[in-house]
């Protein structure tokens, strides 16, 4: 055959992480049904052992960084930044699910699979320079995510949640593809720096008009995906149906994932005409984290309370994209790293709470746990601290980076009502460590298990993950200027 019909060597090792992952979720489904019920957990071990081969295949593929497979993927700083970042909060997803599948005792072969699968799709948005392949890796994401979130079939929350995520979410992948659709029809092509050639040569730039129109409907895609307002509105209902590991897994995964596209196109394919989608970037921030923040004051179910603080750090990473600087992006992307890990640790410990079916998940539920298990309430406090912005922590220096990008461009209000908004929020998570420290404990505390192996790797982990970015910011930051500084 001719040598043309193969890809060259370098092309392939751009997309190792994506094969390993492939191969990886095909084993599993290949190997589940020759095992036996009670070595299904054995599928958990081989997830992650190819969520860790994909790692190291990660930084294999940034030895060999540039375009691939005709520009249609590029590895660079940005790219491997974001692939690494999904393929831990997969490792950290996997590690709270193997106990909490053994506990539900549903079949869960195809459980890790969909995880591996949905990482595959996040790590294409992380690569792709080609709106085509960005639209490809967001549903290769998104089909498997929504499967997960209504995993227990015999669960009525599981059932509605994923119903609400399926059905908004084809919505606004609408509004995403339709956008794509213009812009095509506006620049004739697809590929982002070739969009920005077009748009930026005054004698082939289309009408302003179309581009904005395009741009707008792109944006609503995107803030879907990211939980942005005005479209947040899914996202309590699904993260408190989702089984506990499923929402850990895709607060943190899918979100960081929808951010780096969100940056990518923006800072590229759209940079022309920033002025124009600035103010919506701004005024979307701002509304997100008054919902997020104001509405969280009034949960009492746990996984709600995250779903809505969630909402209001989306509205934190989307005042650094206001920003629309290299220092911007850099903060964005190291917020988003800092996010990932105090999340998922919060969420562990929801997975390890809550028991079987899920009923300890209110607020009040967490009485007395600072005194029947003094480690994980600790554990969950450097989360909540670091979801505050405590100093030491890495929300702490997250939120530093993402305010002082906002005041080098001159987003002073924009500044100052996110900093109020930080104190509105630090009463929510004081809320969680008032009754877990200071009141008598209750029957949920009284009757708490040991913390599985699994789980407790997954918050030790973060914990650490926390600690590391808030102690040394610079181990993370240094990388994200440099990528930033050559996204362009």
């Amino acid at each position: 055959m001719p040598a043309s019909l193969f890809p060259p060597y370098e092309d392939l090792l751009r997309i190792l992480p994506e094969i390993v992952l492939t191969i990886a979720g095909t084993l599993v489904m290949v190997l589940e049904p020759a095992l036996r019920p009670e070595r299904k957990r054995l599928l958990g071990g081989i997830a992650i052992a190819g969520l860790l081969v994909a790692l190291w295949g990660t930084a294999v593929a940034n030895l060999f960084r540039g375009p691939a497979f005709h520009q249609m993927v590029v590895v660079d700083g940005f790219a491997t930044f974001f692939r690494a970042l999904v393929i831990v909060v997969g490792i950290l997803a996997v590690l709270c699910s193997i106990h909490y599948l053994q506990r539900e005792r549903p079949d869960s072969g195809e459980y890790y699979a969909l995880v591996l699968f949905s990482v595959v799709g996040q790590s294409v948005m992380a690569a792709a320079n080609e709106l085509i392949m960005i639209f490809i890796g967001l549903e290769i994401s998104s089909i498997a995510t929504y499967v997960l979130a209504g995993y227990l079939r015999d669960d009525r929350r599981n059932n509605e949640s994923a119903i609400k995520y399926f059905l908004l979410g084809s919505f606004a992948t609408a509004f995403l593809l339709y956008g794509i659709a213009w812009i095509y029809g506006a620049a004739g092509t697809t590929n982002l720096v070739e969009i920005r050639r077009v748009l930026s040569t005054p004698e082939l730039a289309p009408p302003r008009f179309l581009v904005g129109v395009s741009a707008a409907l792109m944006f609503v895609g995107f803030a879907f995906k990211v939980s942005a307002a005005p479209f947040q509105v899914w996202a309590p209902d699904v993260y408190q149906g989702a089984p506990a590991p499923v929402t850990a897994f895709m607060s943190a995964g899918p979100k960081a994932a929808a951010f780096a596209i969100f940056l990518r196109v923006y800072m590229t394919a759209f940079e022309p005409i920033s002025n124009r989608w600035e103010p919506v970037v701004w005024l979307s921030a701002l509304a997100t984290m008054f919902v997020g923040n104001f509405a969280a004051l009034l949960q009492n179910n746990i996984k709600r309370l995250l779903a809505y603080s969630s909402i209001a750090h989306a509205g934190y990473v989307m005042v650094a994209v206001s920003a629309h600087s290299e220092i911007g992006t850099a903060a964005a992307m190291f917020y988003l790293a800092a996010y990932a890990f105090m999340n998922v640790g919060a969420f562990a410990v929801v997975t390890h709470f809550a028991r079987q079916g899920e009923k300890y998940v209110d607020v009040d539920d967490l009485a007395g746990l600072g005194h029947r298990q003094p480690v994980t309430a600790a554990l969950f406090s450097i989360f909540l601290l670091s979801l505050i912005g405590i100093p030491l922590t890495g929300g702490f220096f997250g939120k530093f980076y993402i305010f002082k990008a906002a005041l080098e461009a001159k987003l002073y209000w924009l500044t100052v009502i996110g900093l109020l908004n930080s104190a509105v929020a630090a009463y929510y998570y004081l809320r969680i460590l008032v009754v877990m420290y200071f009141h008598e404990p209750g029957e949920a505390a009284q009757t708490v298990s040991p913390v599985a192996p699994g789980v407790k790797i997954a918050l030790w982990a973060s914990a650490a993950g926390t600690l590391l970015l808030g102690i040394f910011p610079s181990v993370i930051l240094d990388f994200a200027d440099r990528s930033a500084a050559l996204m362009k």
